[in-house]
């Protein structure tokens, strides 16, 4: 066996390519194969310092202000992925001279993202947006940029995300889907009834809901209520989806 596996390496060929010089040693750049060193201490280091760095503002941002206020476990997941893959990849070719155009063609691929399964909501698609600002801003921060700027830059995000949960927008409205079988409410003369039974029967301080599909077969409707959920008593609120077997729907607003 080990005279076939000897066999099938040229091994005089495999001596020659580290003779023509594929590997080498230099004092500048220590031991390199095919040109590219095996280490190089001050690029090494100031990655580790990059990803720190940024790591601690990405966390800050999707674990301490967006998910206290969403509750999506789904999404925690998906905006460190994201997150760090955009990073590795932004700062993996800070050298080539396509930054500005790089750094655009990501906003514009990831920001048009439509998962096939989930639509994605307008709030967690500003967040996708606002994780691939930092992780772009923080790999590409070259010499020009002080440390202070950068650190003033994603402070800003951070505040300004923590004062429009927090702050600005008190009351954290929420929604969840019902079929609805009493479909003679749905009327426009009956909102009032609807909106009473709604509330009895789910227990909710509903503050608004949409009527989407209509299944004049089945006699139900597909109801979105909202509510706050600062108001609730005990209630869970479970992750919405917008569509039901991979439909989406148009609804009609109705206001209490």
């Amino acid at each position: 066996m080990i005279d076939l596996f000897q066999d099938l390496i040229n091994w005089s060929d495999f001596i020659q390519v580290f003779q023509n010089g594929y590997l080498e040693h230099t004092v500048d750049k220590g031991w390199t194969i095919f040109n590219i060193p095996f280490f190089d201490a001050n690029d090494f280091y100031k990655l580790l310092f990059k990803f720190g760095f940024f790591m601690l503002f990405l966390t800050i941002l999707i674990r301490y202000i967006y998910y206290p206020q969403s509750q999506k476990k789904s999404y925690l997941t998906t905006y460190f992925l994201i997150g760090i893959s955009v990073f590795l990849i932004s700062i993996t070719l800070e050298n080539v001279k396509l930054e500005l155009g790089f750094a655009l063609g990501l906003f514009a691929i990831f920001g048009i993202i439509r998962y096939r399964t989930d639509a994605i909501e307008i709030k967690e698609m500003t967040y996708l947006f606002a994780v691939i600002g930092l992780a772009v801003m923080n790999a590409l921060a070259n010499k020009k940029v002080s440390l202070a700027e950068l650190l003033f830059a994603n402070m800003a995000v951070l505040v300004i995300a923590y004062g429009l949960e927090h702050m600005w927008l008190v009351k954290n409205e929420v929604s969840r889907v019902i079929i609805y079988e009493r479909i003679e409410l749905i009327k426009p003369g009956n909102h009032k009834k609807l909106f009473a039974d709604l509330s009895k029967r789910t227990g909710l301080k509903i503050n608004r809901i949409s009527i989407g599909n209509i299944d004049f077969l089945k006699d139900t409707a597909r109801i979105k209520v909202y509510y706050f959920e600062g108001d609730q008593e005990g209630f869970y609120n479970p992750e919405f989806n917008d569509s039901i077997n991979g439909e989406e729907t148009e609804a009609v607003l109705i206001d209490k």
